[in-house]
């Protein structure tokens, strides 16, 4: 195991939490027989999670694409897998009349703040990285 230290001290306790409850819902439906609601909306919370961080991911690989273009694309296709899990779940369980709304509003409000955090932190370490390959530059041409 790695050691742990100030950088990666968060995301290990979020690794760690992570496993905790999904054994937690897992453990929970088999001795209680079931996969209730609550199990559910962790399960349906992680899934979402895992898949609008590999979305984003993705921007990298379409460098030649404006990057509002990407970013409206990439929300356009998660909102879609949203609203198509709603419609979906309609065809076992009766839909509350605001059920699209309430989806897309808890899933627009996170993945924007989420998108935005990871946007600024991406373009921070880009610039960082481009300041070092400046003062590389100016380091090498000086001597």
């Amino acid at each position: 195991m790695k050691p742990i230290h100030k950088k990666n001290f968060f995301p290990d306790v979020c690794e760690v939490f992570t496993i905790l409850t999904l054994s937690k819902i897992v453990l929970e439906s088999v001795f209680q027989g079931e996969f209730g609601a609550y199990q559910t909306n962790i399960a349906v919370m992680f899934l979402l999670s895992l898949l609008a961080t590999f979305v984003l991911s993705l921007h990298e690989r379409f460098r030649s694409v404006p990057l509002p273009l990407v970013i409206l694309v990439q929300y356009l296709f998660l909102i879609g897998i949203v609203l198509g899990m709603v419609w979906l779940s309609s065809f076992w369980e009766p839909l509350h009349e605001h059920a699209y709304r309430d989806m897309f509003l808890s899933f627009t409000i996170p993945y924007v703040i989420g998108a935005i955090l990871y946007y600024v932190s991406f373009f921070v370490k880009v610039r960082n990285a481009n300041k070092y390959l400046m003062e590389i530059k100016q380091h090498k041409k000086d001597s």
